[in-house]
């Protein structure tokens, strides 16, 4: 069980003994009434709970007992984690003994096809299928008598009730017919129906077992020991014992335990566990380490910084749960229907048998046209159609670097026909350089170079950072501010000796009153270079005088101009915001490919405005994506349709986006597009097939074209199909542009 706590928190309870569709509506019923309880979602697949509460000391344990009133059973962490690493071939031992005890109640039937007529005895017929029907069968009556009892319906009820049908007429004619002659007696149907559902669910545990790979295998990534250094040197100690600070030794080939620092050594280490990239990446001393990803080459020692849940894979292993845990939108039509469809079944059977009756035909062929109708219309197909391509599509995306936070980001994404990406260290690699330093008066440059650098030695900002390491590269010593403060988009003001001084964006010097037309010349010739411009200014009594202006240039990102390029293939519109005036922001436009006479760039947007843009797109009728990575972009990223953070970005941004691109790469924009478009093709297809079954395999019981055992064999392999559709899924590779 995962507890995440916050206003509200939410708990996850594993549950045993859920069969089909309309188990989810009762159990998530069960769970609505209880007390603190705001929202409780249930999914087939994964045979769990995420319940939203308030914080009230005995909550959990009254959400186990209400699981445990309706009739299932609520599972510990223990019993949940063996159930999810069960061998395959769990549970065959039940379906093996229904197939030895049906096929001799079958042989007899295909021997007809050949003029062969071996028909058992009744008694042995009865001998062969009372143990299937109640032994075998006992997991149908159990949990069709907790359905009764809470007034609703499931599977187990429907199967229960036909094949006690079946059974029933066929003891009802043994027992009536004269001693002398030989009734046809329908055994076999109930003892096969019960065998061919079972060997159903027997297949559809292993398809589950499947679609949950990807959160058993991001598990199985962690290391069990570290190699701790402690006071008397090199020690092997459990994983759980590491705590932040603590120094350890990786060797060659070993997996790092946590996250942290490298201190010591130099190695390639492999992170595609993390980023989906195979290439392996250098690590010096002071780089970061993510634990989980491989060692090469060398022996290092590594500082720690995170464990526990406050590591990277433990992140992800989060998001992978919380996205298939998750319920997404179109789910709730198929929980409708869910709701009403069993009883509605029932009566339709019991108004086939009627009907047939009615229509003159023998009292027990009408009872097998309305058992057969029992049994087609079993919902196990239904509750599994959307999770389980939810759980197998998360699962691929997370193997390739793409973490989909919730179902509804990867059921939308794609619809999106717009996708806006913040420039700085999305488009770009985000680390801008001074590439010019312009002072009226040249001598004057150290001077003002060391002002501005004391004005920014506060600031994360990235052009802040190019001004320090300019500072830091010429030995240039920083000047001692005093009352510094931030002016969110536009810059930073300061004291310094008692005078004041701003250092921001053109655009906010001339807001505060300084004419920029003597430096016309400079300003264009660097803005036609894509330059941004900051300018360093002294407020006095007298105005405003300019004493420097910075011109900072970034990079784009390897790839990106491609990755653009490929998504506009696609028929996608695009389009990059950013805080850098028009020349600059259409300058490096032109560079990654984009079109600014076509309305691709959006200039000079502050950071609160980002989210206006957005909501603008979306007024104009467009399903906007949103790209970015920094804190400035989060508000963005919630307003768009759907938010996609870089996974070099903030914790911020990924918080608020429903997916995150591990690799900050742009071509994953492209892929996480395309997986969830194939994703809603799958849920599409499976509630088809789902539906078809049903829709189709009722008429046709109720005319009399599909006998019990026909119908059995139906309803257990629109499970199966849909299970094995979803795990086409897991074939599908990111495309390499």
């Amino acid at each position: 069980m995962t507890q995440i706590k916050s206003e509200k928190y939410s708990i996850d309870i594993s549950i045993g003994g859920m069969t089909c569709a309309s188990c989810v509506g009762r159990v998530e019923k069960a769970l609505n009434k209880v007390s603190g309880v705001l929202n409780a979602s249930v999914n087939l697949a994964t045979e769990s709970a995420r319940i939203d509460v308030t914080d009230e000391p005995t909550i959990e344990a009254r959400l186990r007992r209400a699981v445990r009133d309706a009739g299932y059973e609520p599972r510990t962490a223990a019993q949940a984690d063996e159930a999810l690493n069960v061998s395959p071939w769990t549970g065959f031992q039940v379906v093996a003994w229904g197939i030895a005890l049906s096929l001799p109640l079958v042989l007899p039937m295909l021997g007809d096809l050949f003029g062969r007529h071996w028909m058992l005895p009744a008694w042995v017929q009865f001998s062969l299928a009372t143990p299937v029907q109640f032994v075998l069968g006992a997991r149908f009556y159990k949990a069709g008598w907790h359905a009764l009892k809470a007034l609703s319906g499931n599977m187990d009820l429907l199967v229960a009730l036909g094949t006690s049908a079946g059974w029933l007429l066929s003891v009802w004619l043994w027992w009536t017919a004269a001693s002398d002659s030989m009734p046809h007696l329908y055994f076999e149907g109930s003892a096969v129906v019960i065998t061919l559902v079972l060997l159903g669910k027997w297949l559809e545990a292993r398809a589950k077992q499947q679609t949950t790979s990807a959160i058993r295998a991001l598990h199985a990534l962690r290391p069990e020991t570290a190699h701790w250094m402690g006071p008397e040197g090199l020690v092997d100690v459990p994983l759980v014992e590491v705590l932040a600070g603590d120094v350890l030794t990786v060797l060659p080939g070993e997996r790092f335990p946590v996250d942290g620092v490298l201190l010591e050594g130099q190695t390639q280490v492999d992170e595609s566990m993390l980023t989906g990239e195979s290439q392996p990446v250098l690590k010096i001393s002071g780089s970061p380490l993510t634990g989980a990803s491989i060692n090469g080459e060398g022996r290092v020692t590594m500082c720690v910084k995170a464990v526990g849940k406050e590591t990277v894979l433990a992140h992800i292993i989060r998001l992978v749960e919380d996205a298939q845990a998750a319920k997404a939108p179109i789910q709730r039509l198929v929980d409708q229907v869910s709701a009403v469809f069993v009883p509605v079944v029932i009566a339709v059977a019991l108004l086939t048998g009627v009907v047939w009756v009615w229509q003159g035909v023998a009292f027990e062929t009408a009872v097998i046209h309305a058992v057969a109708v029992l049994v087609i219309a079993c919902p196990c197909a239904l509750g599994l159609a959307t999770p389980a391509a939810i759980m197998a599509g998360t699962g691929v995306a997370a193997n390739n670097g793409i973490l989909i936070k919730d179902a509804q980001a990867l059921e939308l994404a794609h619809k999106v026909d717009t996708v806006a990406f913040d420039k700085t260290g999305t488009l770009t690699l985000g680390q801008p350089r001074v590439i010019e330093l312009w002072t009226e008066r040249p001598e004057e440059e150290a001077q003002w170079l060391g002002v501005a650098a004391g004005i920014q030695s506060a600031s994360e900002h990235p052009l802040a950072r190019a001004v320090l390491t300019l500072a830091q590269t010429r030995h240039i010593v920083f000047a001692q501010v005093q009352h510094a403060q931030s002016i969110s988009g536009r810059g930073v003001q300061a004291q310094i000796g008692g005078r004041h001084y701003l250092m921001g964006s053109l655009a906010w010097m001339q807001a505060e009153g300084l004419p920029l037309l003597p430096w016309q010349a400079q300003t264009d010739r660097l803005y036609e270079q894509g330059a941004t411009l900051s300018a360093l200014v002294e407020r006095t009594d007298l105005g405003l005088t300019l004493h420097a202006l910075f011109a900072f240039g970034d990079e784009p990102k390897p790839g990106a101009a491609e990755a653009l390029a490929a998504l506009r293939l696609k028929g996608l519109r695009l389009v990059m915001i950013s805080g850098d005036n028009k020349a600059a922001a259409e300058a490096m436009a032109r560079r990654l490919g984009l079109r600014p006479e076509e309305g691709e760039v959006r200039s000079e947007v502050l950071p609160g405005d980002k989210s206006n843009l957005i909501n603008q797109l979306k007024e104009g009728g467009h399903f906007v994506a949103m790209v970015g990575d920094g804190v400035n972009d989060a508000p963005a990223l919630a307003s768009a349709h759907v938010g996609m953070a870089m996974g070099n970005g903030t914790d911020v941004a990924m918080h608020a986006a429903g997916i995150t691109l591990m690799r900050g790469d742009v071509s994953l924009v492209g892929d996480a597009l395309d997986i969830s478009a194939r994703t809603v093709a799958k849920i599409r297809q499976n509630l088809f097939w789902a539906f078809f079954y049903n829709v189709a395999g009722i008429p046709l019981a109720a005319l009399g074209f599909l006998n019990p055992v026909l119908a059995g064999g139906a309803m257990a392999m629109s499970s199966v199909s849909v299970m094995s559709n979803a795990l086409l899924l897991k074939r599908w590779k990111p495309r390499r542009h």
